[in-house]
């Protein structure tokens, strides 16, 4: 009986038997909005705890007796964990579902903040601050697999821009607050206040925040287990909804063999090396990676380069990261609203309708449609070009990075006033966010069955090339001057603007190869677990 669920579900998920009118997510928007608060909150720990450690590096060293080069260490191991962790993390919660990888992800969180208020030793410190990292890294990618659970293609990128909220207000109050608190209370007291404030998220996530993860509960309409359930599941109106919804999805029962199965060929933490290892994702996330570093080698190099030129101590280092949160979240909205008025435009080229074009997408996110956009049906064979939907709006944004990049040092080479270095750290602020928002949204698009270790495999190539920018910045400036080096630093991001250009031309090829591949290796375990 098992393995004949099994097989139903293996064909209910290549839409053979779906019905048509099955709607992609239960949630209302009210709920959804409910569910971006929470994540946005969430995610703001990750950037936070990064930022608000900024302003205080300067007090570390002289705390510690030790050197800006070996202060800068800690923002290595920071990014090194940051970009390692998502790979567990990632892979789990598209295992067991979001909520207990959440819970997970801030206990380890808090006891880490409460371990740094109190240590006495740099080595504590450097320990410590890998722990805090493998924390608070997980969130970003579940934040983003959320979004892919309960948002079609045509709305992702919106929703993709509000979770980034929390991130961004880590960046942008985050170095301020950081300031504030080093000034004032003592560079101890930044992390009793992520204690605290981490401690409230852990609570909203615990009572309010449902299930989300679709391998766990479908599109919402299945119960999870009654250990990973919240105040939401248990609502009157939650059950009658997941009546209705079953009833004209034929869902089968939570806990039925045939889910179990299916949940535990999810795990796989290597998932993580095979998406960087694919040849398109691979291009994406080395456009993301060195886009970060470069953005990295910026804000690790702020606090000595604003010191020394300025004379600014920790609360004015602080005010200076103000203009990146600023900027980052205008570009979480505007950059958020032309992908998917991108979608849109591409949609009406084609002679299609967003919905017709949605459920192009839809078909080929569950691996059953064709080739890279997708075969016949209603819409007369016709492919989706989601690549070039989204990869278009990426190349202005790049060019903006990549301008403000080179004006920023040479304005800091010359010495020139604080106004001209703020003003393109502004800029800095939209491009990097605007860039991370694109194509993240690309990544979820290119892998929408794992989306959080799809997310987590974009943490890993950022972080890690970030992790070595932030520790070769400050020597790379004494060796070649501040000018020359944000000038390199600004012409291998400019490198990223053709491997786009190539994920555009190549990428729908190399994604319906890989369909096709997965589709065959799937046939091939279905039919030997039938057997």
């Amino acid at each position: 009986m098992a393995k004949t669920l099994f097989l139903w579900n293996r064909l209910k998920s290549c839409k053979i038997l779906r019905p048509a009118n099955v709607p992609y997510s239960v949630f209302s928007r009210k709920e959804k909005g409910l569910l971006v608060l929470i994540v946005s909150a969430a995610g703001f720990f990750s950037s936070a705890s990064s930022n608000m450690y900024f302003p205080a590096l300067n007090s570390l060293a002289q705390e510690y007796r030790v050197s800006n080069t070996l202060t800068n260490l800690t923002i290595t191991v920071y990014m090194i964990f940051q970009g390692l962790a998502p790979s567990f993390t990632g892979a789990l919660s598209d295992s067991i579902g979001r909520r207990p990888v959440y819970v997970l992800c801030f206990t380890v969180y808090i006891a880490a903040n409460v371990g740094l208020a109190l240590q006495r030793q740099f080595a504590a410190l450097v320990v410590l601050r890998c722990l805090q990292s493998s924390g608070s890294s997980g969130t970003v990618a579940i934040g983003n697999a959320v979004v892919s659970d309960v948002a079609d293609a045509d709305e992702r990128g919106s929703y993709i821009g509000y979770v980034s909220f929390g991130a961004v207000i880590g960046v942008s109050l985050g170095a301020t607050m950081g300031g504030v608190l080093a000034q004032f209370l003592g560079w101890r007291s930044i992390f009793w206040f992520l204690v605290i404030s981490a401690s409230v998220v852990l609570a909203l996530i615990s009572l309010l925040m449902p299930e989300t993860a679709r391998v766990v509960v479908g599109n919402g309409a299945v119960a999870p287990p009654e250990w990973n359930r919240c105040l939401w599941d248990l609502l009157p109106s939650t059950e009658r909804r997941r009546a209705a919804a079953a009833a004209a999805a034929s869902v089968p029962p939570a806990g039925d063999p045939a889910q179990e199965q299916q949940r535990r060929r999810f795990v796989n933490p290597l998932m993580t090396l095979r998406i960087c290892a694919d040849k398109e994702a691979g291009a994406v996330l080395a456009a993301s990676g060195v886009t970060y570093a470069g953005y990295a080698a910026l804000v690790g190099a702020l606090p000595s380069r604003f010191g020394a030129l300025y004379g600014y101590n920790d609360l004015q280092v602080g005010l200076c990261y103000l203009p990146i949160g600023i900027s980052a979240a205008l570009a979480a909205v505007a950059v958020g609203y032309a992908i998917d008025w991108n979608f849109a435009r591409h949609a009406r080229r084609l002679g299609l309708s967003v919905e017709q074009a949605r459920q192009i997408i839809r078909r080929e996110e569950d691996n059953c449609g064709g080739g890279g956009g997708g075969g016949g049906g209603s819409n007369g064979g016709k492919s989706f070009p989601i690549e070039s939907a989204r990869c278009e709006v990426a190349f202005p944004v790049l060019t903006l990075f990549c301008v403000a990049t080179v004006t920023y040092g040479w304005l800091l080479s010359y010495r020139a006033s604080v106004t001209g270095p703020i003003v393109m750290l502004f800029l800095l602020g939209f491009g990097i966010n605007g860039v991370y928002t694109i194509l993240s949204v690309l990544l979820l698009d290119v892998y929408p069955r794992a989306p959080a270790t799809a997310t987590a495999a974009n943490n890993l190539v950022r972080c890690w090339l970030g992790a070595g920018a932030a520790a070769v910045v400050i020597p790379m400036m004494d060796t070649m001057g501040t000018g020359w080096a944000f000038t390199f630093i600004a012409f291998l991001i400019l490198l990223m603007g053709p491997v786009l250009w190539v994920v555009m031309r190549w990428g729908p090829k190399w994604r319906a190869e890989r369909i096709a591949a997965e589709k065959a290796r799937e046939a091939s375990t279905a039919r030997a677990e039938v057997a």
